[in-house]
């Protein structure tokens, strides 16, 4: 094993006592864009990754995991796929896993940050995997904000991929009564949104809890799902929200012909895998019982 002193390090801050360190190999790119820090580089475990603002997005060795996880869950549970909306998702993954199913007529990727669509288009093309390229695809550079407040079209499913909604993130004020309520505007009336929803740690788990306690504000089922995302060293949860879908619910044999039609092979996500990511430990059940902050 090479010592320490040869390496360069990337060290991400989960908190004021926790940190995690990357062993960098290779720097692709470094700076700042009109909205954030970001970094491209290749790390000694993970492979190439991408990290915002200091905080880890992705990483080549696991991105499946988290992509997989937030978009066919969702998907699985809806009959309207025609039309599909995703909030964020720079990298261009979770518009590859969207376009993966055939069903898909249309698209339509809402991120703040050309550059960063642009980096990973030059540095992360596996992300994508010529996702851009697809003619289903709308790529829109501007607010998603904006973007739901003028937008007319209907989705079957909305899936915000979108950075944690932390006081200095550019996609905070898309975590708010106003903004949930333009969303849920814009879906089906079958329709399911799922975002990301930040960590399901024992001992991080409150974030995730407050942005679950908001949306039973807007929804009739609000699921907290979950998975172990190796890059991230934390369990990353996820919530799909619906009137109509419970989506932890979603019969075996219904995700077992969703994977089925899906293009490509699956890494992570089937249908035992989906009753894992919503079997939740019982200290988070109790966590979102509990009455607490909201947005």
């Amino acid at each position: 094993m090479p010592k320490t002193e040869h390496w360069q390090w990337y060290v991400e801050q989960f908190g004021p006592t926790e940190l995690h360190h990357h062993a960098i190999e290779e720097t692709f790119f470094a700076g700042r864009t009109a909205f954030q820090e970001v970094a491209v580089i290749r790390t000694a475990a993970f492979g190439k990754m991408l990290v915002l603002d200091g905080d880890t997005q992705s990483s080549q060795a696991d991105e499946k995991i988290y992509h997989e996880s937030l978009v066919h869950p969702a998907l699985a549970a809806i009959d309207d796929r025609r039309n599909v909306l995703i909030l964020g998702g720079g990298e261009g993954a979770t518009l590859r896993e969207v376009l993966r199913r055939p069903d898909v007529v249309r698209a339509t990727m809402v991120d703040i940050d050309g550059d960063v669509v642009e980096l990973s288009k030059r540095y992360l093309p596996e992300w994508s995997a010529g996702a851009f390229e697809d003619p289903r695809a709308r790529v829109v550079v501007g607010d998603a904000l904006q973007f739901l407040r003028d937008d007319r079209d209907s989705y079957g499913a909305i899936v915000s991929d979108l950075t944690e909604p932390l006081e200095d993130s550019p996609s905070n004020p898309l975590f708010c009564d106003a903004a949930f309520a333009d969303i849920k505007r814009r879906l089906v009336p079958a329709g399911v949104y799922v975002l990301q929803a930040s960590t399901a740690g024992f001992h991080n788990m409150a974030l995730h809890a407050k942005m679950s306690r908001t949306l039973r504000r807007h929804y009739r089922f609000v699921r907290s799902f979950y998975a172990h995302v190796p890059a991230f060293d934390n369990d990353w949860a996820f919530l799909a929200c619906s009137d109509a879908v419970d989506v932890a619910a979603v019969p075996r044999e219904r995700i077992e012909d969703y994977v089925a039609g899906l293009r490509g092979e699956s890494y992570f996500y089937d249908a035992e895998t989906h009753v894992r990511l919503f079997s939740l430990p019982l200290y988070l059940r109790r966590e979102l019982q509990k009455d607490g902050d909201v947005f």
